[in-house]
């Protein structure tokens, strides 16, 4: 296996490093908060050593690695955008709750302050679904599925660990000072909110911990009002894998760690106002008419969330000396004496590696000093793969079985037939394949097609390249799938049954004579 590396090359001592120039809603570039962070007045840390020139320091790739084709320039987008309507009907004057338009006659107002006043009472959400459906429930409990409404958590045996994850989420926006509950300002958009539930694995396929996360409804946010930009980086699978290749072959340390509620700590800009429905029974003490949460930071699910936090985290590893890589803006690298340090991030998840363990602990210990986070030590998990290291052989294997176990769950597919080849040569699919009577078109508008093979890409593009051909296939056929389709994709499937075990190893060639 060929590895290059294009996303931690080595840069002159004192380079500058911009952060992504976008706007951060007070017409100032972030670009300017850098510069602010990094100023001379105020002091930088340093980890370990002081950061000597480059001639010095060792190839840590080896002559194996190929340099990779020059990348042509990137460049912004030069479509024109225009303004919404949404954006023009609530510069008019009239609210926005939740993408649902509030008029501004005395009718619809008095309907608003009704559901308003509704929700108040009950403390739940509108388009909470009533209707607990008690065999997904009763599925859900014996395969540990996650439930995606708080009624369906409601109706699991396992309603008291859900609660207590709810609690514990509470509990840590209350000490982030989230938001603060205010009176409903008139003509302003106001966003709702609900919980995502999420069972967290660990790498043998055990459940490790009841994860529950209050997100807001950022779809409903109105651009050029409540947010501007959103675009955040995040290491690419091929930068992860490159890294893991290099520390497989000088044997490296790989640790991972990751922080605890990240978007927290993303604090919005003066001016930039975002309004929030509160939880679903929320309780607060007053009398309000129609309250609303003032978010003070950009909450998980909102527009711009992702974004602060990059910055923030950006600004952070600045201060400890970190250079980020031009060809990848979630992988971070230090060089400090002979040794060098990299650092992969993805979101909250983070995995740093180098050519001295005690430079490793003192990242992490000056990163602990900041956040709080959860210090996972050697690699085994990432990003929802299984991790397993052969230090003798230098090799590190990627797998996914949790993952195909839980997609064969999901649709329906745990007692198929396993297959040994992943699509059947004998058969062409073609569009003319496609449903040519009501009685198939209905009978196809209930199959879960785009589910099933968006499914199986996040495999292909993972660990298992070797369904990318025939997931590519199958996916060409998305707009408009017939039976014959839909079962290339259960053969698809069936293939995974039979070869759940297999892992995508990551390793080097051998030095070249």
């Amino acid at each position: 296996m060929t590895v290059t590396l294009t996303s931690v090359s080595a840069q002159p001592e004192g380079e500058r490093q911009n952060l992504p120039n976008v706007s951060n809603g007070n017409g100032e570039s972030n670009a300017d908060s850098a510069d602010a962070v990094a100023s001379p007045d105020e002091p930088v840390r340093e980890i370990g050593q002081r950061t000597m020139q480059m001639d010095d320091t060792p190839d840590h790739l080896g002559n194996a690695f190929e340099p990779p084709p020059p990348e042509p320039a990137l460049r912004r987008s030069m479509r024109q955008r225009f303004k919404s309507e949404y954006f023009k009907r609530l510069k008019a004057g009239e609210g926005v709750a939740d993408g649902q338009m509030t008029h501004p006659n005395e009718t619809a107002k008095a309907a608003i302050e009704e559901l308003f006043d509704g929700m108040t009472r009950t403390g739940e959400c509108p388009d909470d679904d009533d209707v607990v459906f008690a065999m997904v429930a009763g599925v859900a409990d014996a395969e540990a599925l996650d439930p995606s409404t708080i009624d369906e958590a409601r109706s699991r045996v396992d309603w008291g660990r859900w609660q207590t994850a709810i609690e514990s989420e509470l509990s840590s926006l209350a000490d982030a000072r989230t938001w603060k509950v205010v009176e409903r300002p008139d003509s302003v958009n106001v966003v709702g909110c609900k919980w995502v539930f999420k069972i967290k694995w660990n790498a043998v396929g055990e459940i490790d911990k009841y994860k529950a996360r209050l997100v807001a409804k950022g779809y409903s946010q109105v651009q050029g009002v409540d947010y501007d930009d959103t675009y955040a980086p995040v290491a690419r699978l091929s930068s992860l894998c490159t890294i893991l290749a290099i520390a497989a072959r000088n044997d490296w340390d790989v640790e991972v760690f990751n922080f605890h509620s990240a978007f927290l700590n993303g604090k919005l800009d003066p001016g930039e106002d975002i309004y929030m429905e509160l939880p679903p029974g929320y309780k607060i003490d007053g009398n309000y008419k129609r309250l609303v949460a003032k978010l003070l930071v950009a909450l998980y699910g909102s527009k711009q969330g992702a974004l602060k936090w990059y910055l923030e985290l950006c600004r952070t590893l600045r201060t400890l000396k970190l250079t980020r890589a031009e060809s990848d803006w979630g992988v971070f690298y230090l060089h400090t004496g002979h040794d060098i340090l990299l650092l992969a991030s993805h979101v909250n998840d983070c995995m740093v590696t180098g050519s001295s363990p005690s430079l490793i602990k003192a990242f992490k210990d000056e990163i602990k000093a900041r956040y709080k986070i959860s210090d996972l030590g050697p690699i085994n998990w990432l990003l929802r793969m299984k991790v397993t290291r052969d230090r003798d052989a230098r090799t590190i294997a990627l797998s996914q079985t949790t993952y195909v176990d839980a997609i064969l769950t999901k649709y329906n597919f745990s007692d198929l037939k396993p297959l040994s080849i992943p699509m059947d040569p004998n058969i062409q699919l073609s569009c003319n394949q496609a449903p040519s009577s009501p009685t198939e078109a209905a009978r196809m508008k209930h199959i879960p097609y785009r589910a099933a093979v968006g499914s199986l890409m996040h495999l292909a593009v993972g660990t298992r390249p070797d369904i990318a051909f025939a997931v590519s296939t199958v996916a060409q056929f998305a707009n408009e799938p017939g039976m014959v389709h839909w079962e290339a994709v259960k053969c698809i499937y069936r293939y995974l049954a039979g070869t759940k075990g297999l892992a995508h190893n990551v390793r080097c060639r051998k030095e070249r004579s």
